[in-house]
């Protein structure tokens, strides 16, 4: 099984767009409110052009199977970047390539001169959730930032 980590391409859109609504179908997590129904899931490519903001895919054997980002959400704190669009298939995880991921994409909050990162999350992904505590973030009490996703409940931060 050959794995790598690269950036978004065009091509990517709509395997990652499924991959990602096939996650929220999994966890029976909320769609109205979240990723699931942004219409810039479609787009990812297109929506990581913006400055400031970057998309890891993890391809597996050809295939993307995750990836992890980075995006300047608009009324975030000055120097805070979200990390976003962090999901893995079920046939990639457990594997260690989430840590990989997640890791890649602060190293690059951390190169773009950020000084902390902030991620928004559900209780349906419990074990995320508890992954972002074992790096350091600290829950918050309320959102940070204009992303949108209502449904989001569970808000960290991690100085960086």
């Amino acid at each position: 099984m050959n794995s790598i980590i690269r950036k978004i391409q065009k091509e990517d859109n709509l395997a990652l767009a499924t991959m990602i609504r096939q996650v929220f179908i999994e966890h029976n997590a909320p769609q109205e409110g979240t990723v699931y129904s942004d219409p810039t899931t479609d787009h990812l490519f297109e929506l990581f052009q913006e400055e400031n903001s970057i998309l890891w895919v993890l391809e597996m054997d050809g295939k993307a199977v995750g990836c992890c980002g980075l995006f300047p959400t608009q009324g975030l704190p000055e120097n805070c970047v979200e990390l976003v669009k962090f999901y893995i298939s079920k046939e990639a995880r457990g594997k260690g390539f989430g840590l990989e991921l997640m890791n890649k994409t602060i190293d690059s909050a951390i190169e773009m001169g950020f000084k902390s990162v902030y991620i928004e999350s559900l209780p349906e992904y419990a074990k995320a959730v508890n992954m972002y505590l074992q790096a350091g973030f600290k829950q918050l009490n309320q959102a940070l930032g204009n992303s949108g996703h209502t449904a989001c409940n569970l808000w960290f931060l991690k100085e960086i």
